[in-house]
């Protein structure tokens, strides 16, 4: 509170009521400095070269290669049981000469997560690269 000399010359207190605005004032004048530099930087544009969508794209002619891992550990490869060891084999060799083909990866509903794992495995180790989730 501050003290106040009043005309019959006594002192008494009465409340201040005045609002200090230098600090706002200065605040604002900071942030309007900060936006009239940075808004010409920001209204830059920046040239992008976006892909264009390929016209000629041609189905896939091969039906897919169906990979079923079982509860006992083993595989089929369409409707063929194959184990772990030989299931890269076949892989490849269904796979050579067409690496455009599509390899659906499902496991039976009491399989293990190693099992389709496994087949996972042996599809990269074979080179197949269009891996989808079969039914």
């Amino acid at each position: 509170m501050a003290s106040t000399l009043y005309a019959d010359g006594s002192r008494g207190q009465a409340a201040l009521a005045e609002i200090n605005i230098t600090p706002l004032v200065d605040v604002m004048l900071v942030l309007l400095v900060i936006f009239m530099v940075t808004a010409p930087i920001a209204s830059q544009t920046l040239l992008t070269r976006l892909p264009q969508p390929n016209t000629e794209a041609t189905p896939p002619t091969d039906s897919p290669v169906q990979l079923l891992a079982t509860a006992d550990g083993s595989y089929l490869l369409d409707g063929v049981a194959h184990d772990r060891s030989t299931l890269g084999s076949a892989l490849a060799d269904r796979f050579a000469g067409h690496p455009e083909r599509v390899l659906q990866i499902a496991a039976s509903g009491d399989a293990e997560y190693q099992a389709f794992a496994g087949a996972l495995s042996a599809a990269r180790e074979a080179g197949v690269t269009h891996i989808a989730q079969g039914r």
